[in-house]
C-alpha cells in the first residue's frame, strides 16, 4: 500500500480542523473556567457546577447532535457544486433546531427535580439548580449558533468558529468573575453565576456568527438571510432522521460520564470534585480528536460530492492513524503531569490525591477514544448515522456503564473501587465502540466504492 496519498492528507485535514480546534478548545476553557472560579469559592460550589453539567450537557449535546447532520449534507452538495441547494437545507436545519430546542428547555428547567430522588445535600441541591435555571436562557442562541456554524463548517470555512470561540471566551472569564463575587452592582451568586455567564456567552457568539454570516463574502453569496424558505416537513423530517442518531450516539457518550458524576453524588463533594477535575481535563484533551473528526466528515463528504469514493476512503484511515498517534502523545503527557493538572484546579489534598489517580485512567483510554470519535465522524461523512446510534447504545450502556457500576459500586468481581471502577468502565466502552465502529467503517468502504464503480450518484442531498 503506497503511503504517499495518505501522508498528503494529513495536512488537509490539519488546515481544517487547525480553527476547529483552536475554537472547541476554547469553548472547553469556558467549562475548565467556570470549574476553577467556582472552584476558588467552595467545594460545594465546584460539586453544584460538576452535578448541573451532568443535566445541561448532554440535552444541548443532544440539541447539537440533531443539527450537526447540517455538515455532511452541505459539504456533499459543495462537493457535487450543487451551491443553488445549500440555502434551502440550512432553513430547514432552522426550523429543525426550533423543534427540538422547546421541548429540550422544558427538559432542562424541571431537571432539578431528579435531585430530590437522590440523596443530594440541601446546599448542593440549590446550587445546582440556580445553575441550570441560569444556563437555561442560553440554549436557544447556543443551538442556532450551530446551525450558522455547520453551514460555514459544510462549505470548509472553519476559521470562524475559531474567531467567535475567542470572543466568547472572552467574554466568558469577565462575566464569571462580575456574577460569581457580585461585582458592578450584581449580587454574588457563587456557582450559580457560571450559569447566567454561560447563557449570556452564547447570546454573543450567535449574534457574532449572524454579523459574520451577513459579511462573509463566501458564506453572504448563498442568501440564506434575504428569504427564509417555510417548513418543507418531507426534508425536516429526512433531516431529522439523520440527525436523531447523531444526536442519540452523542447522548449515549456523554451520559457513560454525566450519570457516573449523578451515582457519585452520595459520596460526598470531594469525591464529586475529583472526579470532575478528571473529567474535565479529559474533555479538554478530547477536543484534539474530536477536531479532527470534525475535519474528517467535512473531507469524506466533500470527496464523495466529488464522487471521489476511494479518495473518502483514504482521508479516513489517514485521520484515523494520525489520531491515534496523536493520543498516544497526550496520554503520555497526562501520565507525567497528573499531579500538576490537579494543582491547577485544587489545593485540597484529598481531592487532588483522587484527580490524580483518575487521570492516570484517563491516560489508558485517549487511544481508544481518539479512534473511535474518528471513526463515528467519517461513517457521518458517508451519512451512515444510524449505525453509530446501535454502536454506542451497546458499548456505552451495554458494556461500559454496567461494567463500571459492577466495578465501582458492589463487590461482585473485586471490592467496590468507588469512582476508580467507573473510569475502568469508561476504558472498556470506549475501546468496545472504537473497535465496533472500525469494524463499520469497513463495511461502508466496500459498500460505497462498489456503487461508485457500477456508476451510481453517491449524493442524494436532503
Amino acid at each position: 500500500m503506497a503511503l504517499t496519498p495518505y501522508i498528503a492528507e494529513i495536512p488537509r485535514l490539519l488546515r481544517l480542523c487547525g480553527p476547529i480546534m483552536v475554537a472547541q478548545v476554547a469553548q472547553t476553557t469556558m467549562s475548565f473556567v467556570d470549574t476553577l472560579m467556582a472552584g476558588q469559592v467552595s467545594a460545594t460550589d465546584l460539586a453544584a457546577v460538576a452535578v448541573a453539567t451532568s443535566f445541561w450537557l448532554p440535552l444541548i449535546l443532544l440539541v447539537q447532535g440533531v443539527i450537526m447532520a447540517l455538515t455532511p449534507i452541505i459539504s456533499q452538495l459543495n462537493g457535487a457544486r450543487r451551491h443553488g441547494d445549500v440555502a434551502a437545507a440550512v432553513h430547514q436545519g432552522f426550523w429543525l433546531t426550533i423543534l427540538v430546542t422547546l421541548p429540550a428547555m422544558l427538559a432542562l428547567y424541571y431537571s432539578p427535580l431528579a435531585l430530590h430522588w437522590m440523596d443530594v445535600e440541601p446546599l448542593l441541591a440549590e446550587k445546582t439548580t440556580g445553575y441550570l435555571h441560569g444556563i437555561l436562557w442560553g440554549m436557544p442562541a447556543y443551538a442556532l449558533y450551530q446551525v450558522l456554524r455547520n453551514f460555514s463548517e459544510g462549505l470548509s470555512h472553519t476559521m470562524p468558529t475559531m474567531v467567535i470561540g475567542f470572543i466568547g471566551l472572552a467574554i466568558n472569564v469577565p462575566a464569571n468573575y462580575i456574577l460569581i463575587h457580585g461585582k458592578l452592582g450584581m449580587p454574588a451568586l457563587g456557582g450559580v453565576g457560571c450559569g447566567y455567564a454561560s447563557a449570556l456567552v452564547f447570546w454573543a457568539m450567535l449574534v457574532a456568527m449572524v454579523i459574520y454570516t451577513r459579511r462573509s463574502p463566501l458564506l453572504h453569496s448563498f442568501d440564506i438571510f434575504t428569504r427564509l424558505s417555510p417548513p418543507d416537513w418531507p426534508r425536516i423530517g429526512r433531516l431529522f432522521r439523520l440527525g436523531f442518531p447523531i444526536a442519540m450516539a452523542i447522548f449515549c457518550e456523554v451520559t457513560l460520564f454525566t450519570v457516573v458524576a449523578l451515582l457519585l453524588a452520595p459520596f460526598g463533594s470531594e469525591v464529586v470534585a475529583g472526579h470532575q477535575i478528571a473529567i474535565n481535563f479529559s474533555s479538554m484533551i478530547f477536543m484534539i480528536p474530536l477536531s479532527l473528526g470534525m475535519a474528517m466528515t467535512i473531507r469524506v463528504g466533500h470527496s464523495l460530492g466529488e464522487n471521489k469514493a476511494h479518495q473518502a476512503r483514504v482521508i479516513s484511515i489517514a485521520g484515523i492513524v494520525f489520531g491515534s498517534l496523536l493520543a498516544v502523545l497526550t496520554a503520555l503527557a497526562t501520565i507525567v503531569g497528573r499531579y500538576w493538572i490537579g494543582a491547577l484546579y485544587t489545593d485540597n489534598t484529598a481531592v487532588l490525591e483522587l484527580a490524580a489517580s483518575l487521570l492516570l485512567l484517563a491516560s489508558f483510554y485517549q487511544v481508544s477514544d481518539s479512534a473511535q470519535v474518528i471513526s463515528a465522524a467519517a461513517l457521518r461523512g458517508y451519512k451512515d448515522t444510524q449505525a453509530i446510534f446501535y454502536i454506542t447504545v451497546v458499548a456505552y450502556w451495554l458494556c461500559g456503564l454496567p461494567a463500571g457500576m459492577v466495578l465501582g459500586l458492589t463487590d461482585w468481581l473485586v471490592p467496590a473501587m468507588g469512582p476508580h471502577g467507573f473510569w475502568i468502565g469508561f476504558l472498556i466502552g470506549l475501546s468496545v465502540a472504537a473497535l465496533m465502529l472500525i469494524w463499520r467503517l469497513r463495511i461502508i468502504y466496500v459498500r460505497v466504492e462498489h456503487r461508485n464503480r457500477a456508476g451510481l450518484p453517491l449524493v442524494d442531498g436532503l
